[in-house]
């Protein structure tokens, strides 16, 4: 039989996160004393999800809440998804819906805006899902550049300069995954003004809205403006230490002239796959509206890790960090001959320091980096970061 080939939208799929897994394990096998700084999942690390939370979807389950749920989901998450909303200070909330994860609310919401050959713009750096969709859908991933100068702000200059008449939509990631920034309210306003004029979709990518420290704030795009067709996109990964559950969701609000028929689009998509894992849907009501003592305690606690970092970058050679106001993520700059790909795979193999190359994410031409996280223990950073400093000073140059 001749090979099967795969469809060509396939192609350029990348994630650069979970590929660099496949050189860790390389360096495991060479005996190397492994430390992760690559994925975003608290659970491996210390961090443990609510119990109220575990026991919301425990006695669900107990109750035989096991089959289907409605497409858009339960009535009581929605509802609690709505009063969290409102808490935030958006309004004109035209739909809610639940999904497996967030990554899925943007793909459903993605896949009902897009047809081949438009363009959508989101961040460089920023999350690879965004692009690995784009590519997906055969539409163009079109990078605006986010200004490092400027603690990681969108270069709003470079947005504008980069619509033309097949741009569909901008993301907004904020906090921001790789860099941990969090963007101020006028920056929002005028990207929300280039939707306005343009009349274009805004994604606002909010899943780490509840990790902020160092004197930071959050604000919610969709509490700026009521007349842009915004869609903000949460759940319960992050902010809850849950990524396993696998619940996300989607609000979707602006004038209801101008989101009808796209909203009804999207609930198309949800009806044709059913529903997000039925029990779990049960953990929103409590997180979102009961206890949210673990929020403090784990944003002290990475408040204590960024000023780590922060002191450890300031006095290393050859490398420099904006310091992050939110998220678990710091996206330093090195200064090295060379890519920052073959940078972090010969890290991986000689140290055992797992980090992901800034090209992964996207960056600015002639800047280098790399992503690390910041959820491992005070310890285990503080050997990373010793072990990249010294391998630092070793590279050619």
């Amino acid at each position: 039989m001749k090979s099967i080939v795969p469809a060509h939208r396939t192609l350029d799929i990348k994630y650069a996160v979970r590929d660099v897994i496949l050189v860790a394990e390389e360096a495991r096998r060479r005996g190397r004393d492994m430390l992760y700084l690559n994925i975003g999942d608290p659970n491996p690390y210390d961090w443990r999800t609510p119990a109220h939370l575990i026991e919301a979807t425990c006695e669900a389950m107990k109750r035989n809440l096991n089959g289907y749920s409605p497409s858009s989901g339960i009535s009581e998450g929605v509802e609690a998804i709505r009063r969290e909303a409102e808490r935030k200070g958006i309004r004109a909330i035209r739909e809610i819906f639940v999904t497996t994860g967030a990554s899925e609310a943007i793909e459903i919401a993605m896949t009902a805006l897009l047809n081949k050959g438009d363009n959508f713009l989101i961040p460089y750096p920023g999350y690879p899902l965004y692009t690995a969709l784009l590519s997906k859908l055969e539409a163009e991933a079109r990078p605006y550049y986010m200004n490092e100068a400027n603690g990681w702000q969108p270069d709003v200059e470079d947005i504008e300069n980069k619509i033309d008449e097949r741009t569909r939509g901008i993301v907004l990631i904020n906090p921001n995954n790789p860099t941990g920034a969090t963007f101020s309210k006028d920056t929002l306003i005028n990207v929300a003004d280039i939707c306005r004029r343009k009349g274009i979709v805004l994604f606002s990518d909010e899943i780490y809205d509840k990790m902020i420290f160092d004197g930071s704030t959050h604000v919610s795009t969709a509490a700026l403006c009521e007349d842009v067709c915004i869609l903000t996109f949460n759940g319960l990964s992050k902010n809850y230490i849950a990524p396993g559950f696998r619940i996300g969701w989607c609000i979707v609000s602006g004038p209801d002239e101008i989101t009808r028929e796209y909203t009804e689009a999207m609930l198309k998509l949800t009806r044709a796959r059913l529903c997000a894992n039925h029990p779990m849907q049960f953990a929103i009501a409590p997180a979102l509206d009961g206890d949210q003592s673990h929020i403090d305690e784990m944003n002290r606690i990475l408040k204590r890790r960024v000023e780590l970092t922060d002191r450890t970058f300031a006095a290393m050679e050859h490398a420099s960090c904006v310091k992050p106001g939110g998220a678990f993520y710091a996206f330093p700059t090195i200064e090295i001959e060379g890519e920052d790909s073959d940078f972090v795979k010969e890290l991986i193999l000689e140290t055992g320091v797992v980090v992901v190359a800034g090209s992964g994410f996207g960056q600015r031409p002639g800047t280098k980096h790399f992503r690390m996280v910041l959820l491992p223990d005070d310890d285990i950073l503080t050997r990373a970061y010793e072990r990249i400093g010294n391998f630092l000073a070793s590279w050619r140059r």
